[in-house]
């Protein structure tokens, strides 16, 4: 089983990226052949300053092997170093109907929000299906609001290999429904483009600041609250405690006698503990530069090994040689 998935360097990873990519991902490395990327082509749909762009990379990939990622298990690579996916997204694009990009969700989403599109913010869908299909990946491990993404790269691989013959492997989605979307500080999905996030590795005194002042409803502590599994930091606590801690703060909650100063203190204390090794690990690579270019290096070198048989083979099928 090949297992793919990347992320965008587009800003500082959170507590969303975390729970809905990083850690499935990490958990799967002894499941398959593993090939995770940092999506840096994808990037330039939304980011357009070249030197942050290089920096959030660089983030990426400290973040990802602070958390847990092993380049033993693993291939993990630049996606620009692979140019391979650039002719291949091409490829694809000459079999993907218009109406197929234009119904996405992701794009509807950000034009009925007002931001600014182009054309790579379009055509995403197609890159994303040369992602995953450049490498016979079998799953794709994503979050609910990605899935939609991974039934267009699998209609795209059927309808070439009815095109041309059969040459690619057509993936299957993976979803954690317990993590499919983690709420951000406002209570809509976690996310850079909302300003709602908390991040992985982020300022001590900053988190805090922002845990505890999450807008809860004008309760009293005293009044039960029948609704306290759909209190943003309960949720929040659900994932970075233990699963007896955050039953119990559910049932206090609900219960009534509890005030939400508590509970966001818990909040905070059970985040800053949950990622303390990964701070320390994060710490030695940061001190250790050459490392992280090295395991990139040989990443990219090995996904290309992939990249150019599979390229080849649509290559060969489509008539270009």
């Amino acid at each position: 089983m090949r297992i793919l998935s990347g992320i965008q360097p587009s800003g500082t990873l959170h507590l969303g990226n975390y729970f809905g990519m990083m850690r499935p991902a990490i958990e799967l490395q002894d499941q398959g052949d593993a090939y995770y990327f940092i999506a840096n082509y994808h990037s330039m749909t939304t980011l357009f300053d070249p030197a942050e762009r290089v920096r959030n990379s660089r983030d990426v990939a400290l973040d990802f092997l602070a958390c847990g990622l092993d380049p033993k298990r693993t291939v993990f690579f630049l996606q620009s170093d692979v140019p391979e996916v650039a002719e291949l997204t091409w490829i694809l694009g000459t079999v993907t109907p218009m109406g197929l990009l234009e119904r996405c969700h992701s794009f509807k989403d950000k034009v009925a929000k007002g931001i600014s599109f182009n054309f790579g913010l379009f055509a995403y869908p197609v890159l994303m299906a040369a992602d995953i299909l450049l490498y016979d990946s079998n799953v794709v491990p994503v979050g609910q609001d990605q899935k939609q993404h991974v039934e267009v790269t699998r209609d795209i691989a059927t309808k070439f290999n009815e095109q041309y013959g059969q040459t690619f492997v057509v993936p299957e989605p993976r979803i954690r429904a317990e993590t499919a979307k983690v709420p951000g500080l406002d209570g809509e999905k976690m996310s850079k483009s909302y300003g709602n996030t908390i991040e992985i590795f982020g300022d001590e005194k900053a988190i805090k600041k922002k845990i505890m002042s999450i807008k809860m409803d004008s309760r009293t502590p005293q009044e039960p609250k029948p609704d306290a599994d759909q209190n943003i930091a309960i949720q929040l606590l659900k994932l970075v405690s233990p699963p007896e801690v955050g039953k119990d703060f559910e049932e206090r909650l609900r219960a009534g006698g509890m005030g939400y100063g508590d509970l966001k203190k818990a909040l905070f204390e059970h985040y800053w503990n949950h990622f303390a090794e990964a701070r320390a690990r994060r710490a030695e690579l940061v001190a250790n530069p050459d490392y992280v270019a090295q395991v990139l290096a040989e990443g990219s070198s090995r996904a290309r090994e992939v990249a150019s048989k599979v390229l080849s083979r649509a290559r060969r099928a489509s008539g270009l040689c």
